[in-house]
This record gives C-alpha cells, sequence and structure tokens, in this order.
C-alpha cells in the first residue's frame, strides 16, 4: 500500500494532506481501506476535531462499503483517494468497473447485502459516479 499526497488541500485544512491509497483488490484490501480511512481520520481529527463523534463512524463506514463494493464487483485493483474539504471529507474509489451502482432490493432473509449503495446515499451529503475507461470514480462527500 502507498500514500501519496495529491491535490493542493490548503483551503481546507493546512495541516492535513489529501492522500491517495492504491490496492490490488484483495478481500483483505477493505481492512487495508478502512485503516487508511482510519489513520487520515486520526490526523484531521488533531487539525480539526470532527463536529460530531457519529461523522467519524459515518466516513469510516462509507469507506469500507464503497471498497467492499470495488472488490466484489470490479475485478482488479482500485485507488483510494481521502481529502479534507471547507465543512467534511472528500472521498474517492476508483475501480475497474464501469457499471454504475444502483440500488438493490433489500432481503435479509436471503442474507445478501443489498444496503450498502442505500447507506452511501444516505449518510453522504453528495454522491457522484463518474464512468472512465479505466472502469468509474465514485465521489461521496461527507460532513466532518
Amino acid at each position: 500500500m502507498a500514500i501519496e499526497p495529491r491535490g493542493d488541500d490548503s483551503s481546507a485544512s493546512p495541516a492535513v494532506r489529501g492522500r491517495t491509497v492504491r490496492f490490488e483488490g484483495e478481500p483483505h484490501d477493505v481492512t487495508g481501506a478502512r485503516l487508511a480511512a482510519e489513520e487520515f481520520l486520526d490526523e484531521l481529527a488533531l487539525a480539526a476535531p470532527p463536529s460530531a463523534p457519529e461523522c467519524w463512524h459515518d466516513i469510516v463506514l462509507i469507506v469500507t462499503e464503497l471498497a467492499s463494493n470495488a472488490v466484489q464487483y470490479a475485478p482488479g485493483p482500485f485507488e483510494l483517494g481521502l481529502r479534507p474539504t471547507f465543512d467534511g471529507v472528500h472521498v474517492t474509489l476508483h475501480d475497474t468497473s464501469g457499471v454504475v451502482p444502483s440500488p438493490r432490493p433489500f432481503r435479509p432473509d436471503s442474507g445478501g447485502g443489498g444496503i450498502g449503495w442505500y447507506l452511501i446515499q444516505t449518510l453522504c451529503t453528495q454522491v457522484s459516479v463518474v464512468p472512465d475507461a479505466a472502469g468509474k470514480q465514485v465521489h461521496v462527500f461527507l460532513p466532518w
């Protein structure tokens, strides 16, 4: 896992730079993405504490959902980006699938998912999906 600062985040939190982390797309990379998000949030919290305790948990949950979806539905590597914004956190996840996510029925009796995209749409203040030649980028903004 490689962490690289990118972009100019001077308008957000001058002490915390955005970062990008690349993963191979293996199941254990979901944990790696979550740990990368927690490391970023540790640093961000020192510079600017969250406005509410649930902000931290919501961001970690969303990163986990995005990474899990990438591993499950997009073969190959994915890239996670995290950066502070004026009033929150911008999370991006680029994966190799060009398929735009959509909600699917949640059927708890069958034991198989269906709630992740609803969580993303509910907890994030803004969600967009940008297909590109190599797959897609999912951009989400969450309060901090």
